[in-house]
């Protein structure tokens, strides 16, 4: 490909809508472009990247025994009635009507249609195991699209489907689909840990996500792990172990139960100071709003709520904190008077509360009354807060607490997910009457797995790990083009004649190669080249006529100079010894 005849507009200066280095480095660098919030278009430098990295998957997947097919966007809602989602999946579902009226809804996932696939044509237990995947464009209305291509409403996924006969068959599958996964990141030149995570929309019992490592902002995720064991876990699923704290407060005077004056103590911190206290020893009443009813969760004031696990803990689908309008007309329907630092469970009958296992622990504590400028102290679980429905983990672990496996400090560090997969079980196939015979001739519902990449979240995670301050450090492996040929001075005819020699013998041995023949200044095509990542930049100059050409290596940022075939020979062996 000549540079002049590419599809590519570098820009200047980074978009000033543009949050994280990926959505920055590939606006900039000609890859995207925002159609409108959250969907792009795909230019084909980016349209080459992204199908490198499906046909990495393909590769892999296809080894593994899996069947590739494709399924429509358009879904119809009885399907969706079918698995109970059509409701409970929330405001991300584009729902419209078609000319006849009927509903349908622009596939965010493909769970419903392919059990339906396999009701219709997986009939006896023979058939099995099956596995089914597509790479289909997904759309979601997130409320809040961020970070490009990380965070869109409109993206690529590969989306595949397990179906086996028992437990065990799917177990299997699930580790094969595991090991797949390592491969197919490892040779986008991605390194992933796949750590426990919750199963959200989806499903199922078991799940794990691929998380590639960043220290950019992008890491969208915690991801909790242990150096003494092969511990790993995302934020919304860790657990850990706390070390001994005071948790009882009779040891600071609280040996009976009394109301106190507490003024102006609105914070946990304020409320520590004021009664020279641990918050250890204080219960903290947090209201959230789930599925449009309030909410009370209680834990131990030094700890934070992980919103997913009390979603999970309530068995909700839409979870956000309440506001202050909201907790205002909560405390007046109750007959209080109290704003956010003097909430209490005391009088809360028939809101659902849910407290952290901690709570268990805790005596003679401080708590709210819901009272303004008053608090409870010396309170007990059995006596001042009897009707709380359940105690479950709904605790945000925390770096430096104890690995709940080996015992050692968890550390924290922060992912991108790039790839999910769960063991569904029969959550779709049983209320989708999905069925096949067994070896007895009785109808036995499916039992399934679910496996998913994000193709444009693959790209974009790799642009946050491979990048500097010049721009995009591609693979190998997806890189649009594995080197640019730079003739310094298109008006010279040996440059030009030994760049195009360069670029014919690359093409010819099956290197993708970009010449850069355009009429401009040496450093604009250097930054354009930088921008771009090319991992590979021959350039021919003046030492052309000494037989010397500059091999550069993106990755190292190093350069040497070299015979024209010598630098060929070079880039040839270091492309097909990664391809």
């Amino acid at each position: 490909m000549k540079m002049s005849k590419l599809f590519v507009q570098t820009l200047r200066e980074f978009p000033a809508d543009a949050e994280v280095v990926s959505h920055k480095f590939l606006v900039r660098a000609g890859y995207i472009r925002k159609l409108t919030s959250g969907v792009y278009n795909y230019l084909p430098l980016m349209w080459r990247v992204l199908r490198k990295i499906e046909n990495i998957i393909r590769e892999e997947l296809n080894a593994s025994g899996a069947q590739e097919l494709l399924l429509p966007v358009v879904q119809p809602r009885e399907l969706w009635d079918e698995s109970g989602r059509w409701e409970a999946y929330g405001r991300e579902l584009a729902r419209f009507r078609d000319r006849h009226d009927r509903e349908m809804c622009l596939s965010p996932t493909a769970e419903e249609v392919i059990t339906a696939v396999a009701r219709d044509g997986l009939k006896s237990y023979k058939q099995m195991p099956v596995n089914l995947y597509q790479f289909q464009e997904k759309f979601r209305d997130e409320v809040r699209p961020r970070f490009g291509l990380l965070r869109g409403r409109e993206f690529i996924m590969k989306d595949g489907y397990s179906f086996d006969v028992d437990q065990e068959g799917l177990e299997k599958e699930y580790q094969n689909m595991a090991d797949a996964y390592t491969r197919i990141f490892k040779r986008c030149g991605l390194e992933t840990k796949m750590v426990q995570s919750d199963s959200g929309a989806i499903g199922g019992s078991v799940s794990h996500e691929f998380m590639v490592i960043t220290t950019t902002d992008a890491g969208e995720n915690n991801v909790f792990y242990c150096d003494g064991c092969d511990y790993s876990a995302n934020s919304n699923h860790a657990i850990s172990k706390l070390p001994p704290a005071d948790v009882d407060g009779s040891k600071f005077g609280f040996n009976e139960t009394k109301i106190i004056d507490t003024p102006q103590t609105h914070s946990i911190e304020e409320l520590c100071n004021f009664l020279n206290i641990p918050a250890t020893i204080i219960l903290k009443s947090l209201v959230y709003i789930v599925d449009k009813k309030p909410v009370l969760a209680l834990i131990r004031a030094d700890k934070e709520v992980e919103e997913t696990k009390l979603l999970n803990a309530v068995g909700g689908m839409d979870i956000r904190i309440a506001s202050a309008p909201e907790i205002e007309e909560l405390m007046v329907e109750k007959g209080f008077n109290a704003a956010r630092g003097f909430i209490g469970p005391k009088g809360m009958d028939g809101i659902t509360i849910i407290a952290d296992e901690t709570v268990k622990d805790m005596k003679n504590f401080v708590v709210g009354i819901n009272q303004e400028d008053k608090h409870m102290v010396g309170a007990n679980l059995d006596v001042d807060i009897p009707h709380i429905e359940k105690f479950e983990d709904i605790r945000l672990a925390q770096a430096g607490e104890i690995c709940p496996q080996c015992g050692q400090p968890l550390k924290v560090t922060r992912g991108i997910e790039v790839g999910n997969i769960f063991q569904l079980g029969t959550k779709y196939s049983k209320p989708m009457n999905a069925m096949f015979l067994d070896k007895n001739g009785k109808a036995q519902p499916y039992v399934m797995g679910c496996y998913g990449i994000g193709v444009t979240r693959t790209a974009a995670a790799a642009v946050e790990r491979w990048h500097d301050e010049h721009g995009i450090l591609w693979p190998i492996q997806i890189a649009p083009y594995h080197v640019c040929v730079v003739p310094l001075n298109d008006k010279d005819e040996q440059q030009m004649s030994v760049a195009k020699e360069i670029y014919a013998k690359l093409m010819n041995a099956g290197i993708e190669a970009v010449l850069d023949d355009r009429p401009e200044r040496a450093g604009v095509k250097f930054k354009d080249a930088d921008l771009i990542g090319f991992p590979f930049r021959i350039t021919v100059g003046k030492t052309i006529s000494e037989g010397q050409v500059e091999l550069k290596t993106r990755q190292t940022d190093s350069t040497e100079s070299m015979t024209p075939e010598q630098a060929v020979e070079k880039v040839i062996t270091k492309v097909k010894e990664v391809l």
